[in-house]
């Protein structure tokens, strides 16, 4: 009997350890989660069972398991604004990105033969 209690003990204060750890801070309620942490460590069942009670954040549909932090975040934010008043295309987009891609390969190319003609004349 004793062994099912310290296992049990030890099932909810590891639990209640990551629930705390994996909350974002609004969601923990009174006191800081280093406090709540070293209050679960120091008292297992006691601090776990205030913790599961008042210290945490329940949603409206009420105990929930903690979801993975990427989620918790919210929907991802645009990678890039859109572009005011830009009205091409993706494909005009990439077309004009080609076109520049180009320009300056080509520049770079005058810029390495104007470079080498000149080491060649002074010699």
């Amino acid at each position: 009997m004793g062994l099912v209690f310290t296992i049990l003990m030890l099932v909810l204060m590891i639990g209640a350890l990551i629930d705390i750890i994996t909350r974002r801070d609004d969601q923990v309620k009174h006191l800081p989660k280093m406090f709540w942490i070293i209050l679960v460590i120091i008292v297992p069942l006691a601090g776990s069972l205030i913790w599961f009670l008042v210290g945490r954040e329940y949603d409206q549909d009420g105990i929930r398991l903690p979801r993975p932090r990427e989620r918790r975040s919210g929907p991802p934010a645009p990678t890039a604004p859109p572009q005011p008043g830009d009205t091409r295309s993706t494909e005009q987009q990439i077309a004009d990105l080609d076109r520049e891609i180009e320009e300056w390969r080509l520049r770079a190319e005058i810029e390495k033969r104007k470079k080498q003609q000149g080491e060649a004349g002074a010699e």
